[in-house]
C-alpha cells in the first residue's frame, strides 16, 4: 500500500462535505471531498506499550481534517491541500506527510479528480505532544 522506509498512521477515504471550488454555484453548496493521508511517524512505543496515549491519534486526526476542509472554503484543491499539510505537521508528530484529495462529483465522466501532495516536517523543528491519545 506505502511504500517508505518508516512506520506509517494512515486515513483512507475520509468523507468531508465542504465549499470548494472556483464558480458561483461551487461557493454556494457543499461538495463531497475524499481524503487519503499518511503520516510517517515512530509507533515504537506504541507497538511496545499497547497504549493509545502512545499512539498517533488517527480520530483526532480525521475530527481536525474535517473541521479544517469546512472552516478553510478554499477554491483550489492544491491550496486547501497544502493549508491541511502543513496544520497537521504543525500538530502531529511525524516527520513527512502524503496526502490526496480529491472531489469525485467534479467531472461526470471521471470516478474523482484531485491532487496529491507530500510535504515534510522543518529540521528540528518542536513538535507538539498533543497528537497523542484522547488529548488530541
Amino acid at each position: 500500500m506505502f511504500h517508505t522506509e518508516s512506520d506509517v498512521v494512515f486515513v483512507k477515504g475520509l468523507t468531508v462535505e465542504a465549499v470548494i471550488g472556483v464558480y458561483a454555484w461551487e461557493r454556494a453548496i457543499t461538495q463531497p471531498l475524499l481524503i487519503d493521508i499518511a503520516l510517517e511517524t515512530d509507533i515504537s512505543k506504541a507497538a511496545v506499550s499497547d497504549d493509545v496515549h502512545d499512539a498517533l491519534n488517527y480520530k483526532a486526526v480525521c475530527d481536525d481534517v474535517s473541521e479544517w476542509c469546512q472552516a478553510i472554503k478554499a477554491q483550489l484543491l492544491e491550496h486547501l491541500a497544502g493549508q491541511i499539510a502543513d496544520k497537521l505537521l504543525a500538530k502531529y508528530n511525524c516527520h513527512k506527510i502524503t496526502l490526496s484529495v480529491a472531489k469525485p462529483t467534479a467531472i461526470q465522466q471521471a470516478d474523482a479528480v484531485g491532487v496529491q501532495i507530500t510535504r515534510y516536517a522543518k529540521a528540528g523543528a518542536d513538535k507538539p505532544i498533543a497528537s497523542k491519545g484522547d488529548d488530541a
